[in-house]
């Protein structure tokens, strides 16, 4: 691409997840079913919410948002894999680029404001179940979900424009499957100093404020639980956490790998990392919040009973129509 300035950019190459040819095809098999899992899986999981009243509580309705995000998530970056895997020009424009970048900023951060959301509306319901329906409130689910939204496209467009300001000379070969900051940065010519220290200031805070406040909730959760004398009590009290402490720690602990290190050493092994929180954690989140919680296990049965009796009633009706 020669001295071109990133306005004048048309496009860039995605390496993708491996170069060699026979992999392509494999690789396509497989994120089309991990893709279309996460579709069908968050799909459920909100249907099962919003079609049970027992589900009616910011428990779910956090969830239900959490599953509607995890979508867009893998909505923004698997459909492009897909294309690049059984495609010999593995290019995206340049105003293409941008949009993944932006999306992925907005929706990953939602993620993890929204598993803070979670952790504070399961702190309350252990720590002050009595006061849960006055403090978690309607108003207060409200705000808890406008200001991560808020924030994560505030926060992800600041990133954006920062990029749109570097110069490229050199290649315009990103080393990953999709437009992150990080391999973006690494093919600039023109000084990153401005984005690398934004990113561990601004961008390292907004990462870590829904973590420490995951962090400080459950440590007054664990205070709480050990203050209840039966053990059947402290099970129980843990049990309605242990999903949404899985889900942390798969989205968190990747994350932390990811970037939390200098530009300079980001090598393959972050592409496979990275796979973890954008993929995988979107396709897992529905078995782990539906097989470790009876009343979610109750909604998509009787979801998918539902769903069976209409489609029955659906062929019936079709078989008289279109009967002898």
């Amino acid at each position: 691409m020669g001295t071109s300035n990133l306005t004048r950019l048309s496009e860039f190459i995605l390496l993708g997840l491996s170069s060699r040819s026979e992999d392509q095809r494999p690789l396509f098999a497989l994120f089309l079913i991990i893709y279309l899992v996460t579709l069908m899986g968050n799909l459920l999981i909100i249907l099962a919410i919003h079609s049970d009243p027992r589900l009616q509580n910011p428990m779910y309705f956090f969830l239900s948002i959490l599953s509607f995000a995890d979508i867009c998530y893998t909505t923004v970056i698997v459909p492009k894999m897909l294309v690049n895997f059984l495609s010999e020009k593995k290019t995206i424009s340049y105003a293409e680029c941008l949009a993944q970048m932006y999306f992925f900023l907005v929706f990953g951060n939602i993620d993890s404001y929204l598993l803070a959301a979670m952790a504070i509306d399961r702190c309350v319901a252990i720590c002050n179940p009595f006061h849960y329906v006055t403090v978690m409130n309607r108003r207060c689910c409200v705000l808890l979900l406008a200001f991560p939204i808020t924030f994560s496209y505030l926060h992800s467009l600041l990133h954006v424009l920062l990029v749109n300001r570097l110069t490229f000379c050199t290649s315009n070969v990103i080393h990953h499957f999709f437009c992150d900051v990080n391999p973006v940065l690494k093919l600039s010519c023109s000084s990153t100093f401005v984005n690398e220290i934004v990113a561990m200031t601004e961008g390292l805070a907004s990462v870590m404020a829904p973590f420490v406040c995951i962090i400080i909730s459950y440590l007054r959760i664990l205070i709480a639980v050990l203050k209840i004398p039966s053990a059947a009590g402290k099970h129980k009290a843990f049990s309605t956490c242990s999903s949404h402490l899985t889900v942390v720690i798969l989205f968190y602990g990747s994350i932390s790998y990811v970037y939390l290190q200098p530009l300079s050493s980001y090598t393959v092994k972050d592409r496979i990392a990275t796979i973890n929180y954008t993929v995988l954690t979107s396709v897992l989140n529905p078995f782990i919040y539906s097989l470790r919680n009876k009343d979610m296990k109750r909604g998509l049965q009787k979801l998918i009973n539902k769903i069976k009796s209409q489609m029955g009633r659906f062929s019936t009706t079709t078989n008289k129509i279109c009967g002898p």
